[in-house]
Order: C-alpha cells, then sequence, then structure tokens
C-alpha cells in the first residue's frame, strides 16, 4: 500500500462517524477534496498525504506524535501549519479570532511552498462549501458557525487570499478569490 492510500484509509478511519456540521454530509470528503485541489497544483506525496490528514490533530484524537510516526517528519510539519490551538478549556467562540490572528501570522510568516498549497487546498475546499450554503441560506448561514459575524469571517478569509498571493498563478487561487468575493459581496 502507498502511503497515501494508508493515509486516505487513516483518515477515514479517524473521521468515521463524523459529518461535516453545516451539510450533513461524511466529514472524510472534506479532506478528500483538500487532497484533490492539492493535486491540480503539486504531486508531491507528503503535500498530498497531509491535505488528507490536516484536520485529523485538531478534530480526532490522533497526536501529532502518531502523524510524525505514521507519515514522517514533513507529513507532521505541514499538518502543524494547518493545526489550530483550539483551546479546548474554553468555548469555541470566545478563542476564534485569536485562533484566526494565530494561524495567519504563522501562514504570513511562513514561506513554504508546500504550506500554501495546504492551506489553499484546504481553504477552497471551506470556500466551495461556504459557497453552496449562501447560495441556498444567504447570511443566515453564519448562524451554523462559531463566528456568527459576517464580517470577521471576511476578514478572515480575505487576509487568507492576501496572504496566499504567491499561488495568484493558480486556478485554484482565483477559484478561491472568486469565490470569497462572491460570498462576502456585501459584507465591508
Amino acid at each position: 500500500m502507498s502511503r497515501f492510500e494508508d493515509a486516505l484509509r487513516f483518515a477515514v478511519e479517524v473521521h468515521s462517524g463524523m459529518t461535516r456540521r453545516t451539510e450533513g454530509i461524511p466529514y472524510v470528503l472534506h479532506p478528500m477534496e483538500v487532497a484533490t485541489i492539492a493535486a491540480s497544483m503539486t504531486s508531491n506525496d507528503d503535500v498530498l498525504c497531509a491535505a488528507l490528514l490536516h484536520d485529523v490533530v485538531e478534530d480526532t484524537p490522533t497526536t501529532m506524535d502518531e502523524v510524525r510516526e505514521r507519515f514522517g517528519e514533513r507529513v507532521a510539519q505541514l499538518v502543524a501549519s494547518e493545526t489550530e490551538d483550539k483551546r479546548p478549556e474554553l468555548p469555541a467562540v470566545h478563542t476564534w479570532q485569536v485562533r484566526k490572528e494565530e494561524s495567519l501570522d504563522a501562514l504570513r510568516a511562513s514561506d513554504d511552498h508546500d504550506v500554501h498549497v495546504l492551506w489553499l487546498s484546504d481553504k477552497l475546499a471551506n470556500m466551495r462549501s461556504f459557497a453552496r450554503l449562501h447560495e441556498r441560506l444567504g447570511d443566515a448561514m453564519w448562524a451554523n458557525f462559531n463566528q456568527k459575524d459576517p464580517r470577521k469571517q471576511a476578514w478572515y478569509y480575505r487576509s487568507i487570499a492576501q496572504a496566499l498571493r504567491d499561488l495568484s498563478d493558480t486556478a485554484a487561487w482565483r477559484e478561491y478569490d472568486r469565490l470569497t468575493e462572491i460570498v462576502f459581496k456585501d459584507v465591508r
């Protein structure tokens, strides 16, 4: 079995029974979409494995040490670049802003192309989901999220577009930018 296939099986296993809160679909479809988007920009096995595993530490009992032992140091580094300190002792709604600021600071400080590809892949998958929800629910969609203020969501997702401008020559970045403007067109 290839490392990518192992990562896919692992993602299916650890995300088993989980659903995407806003769409009710099996959660594992999100990391699969992230890997598909990443594959449009790179064939790097570490990046593709990390795309499948990018939420396992943040959203399942999996530890970073487990990722490192099973998939290697580079995959663990990439997964870490996408893993927030969720501060589980506090309500997520109270930590949203600081978590996003910390994540953006780390993204802006990184000149690692693979980190940027992984981030863009994840956030484009999120933005596609947002666009579907926005089309169906309009701004009422934000009631489903920890951060219910569309202005703060717009700040975060627009900031990501700016931080990832080095990928602006890719179809993925252009799609992300276009969807961000559609979803947040009335938010300033």
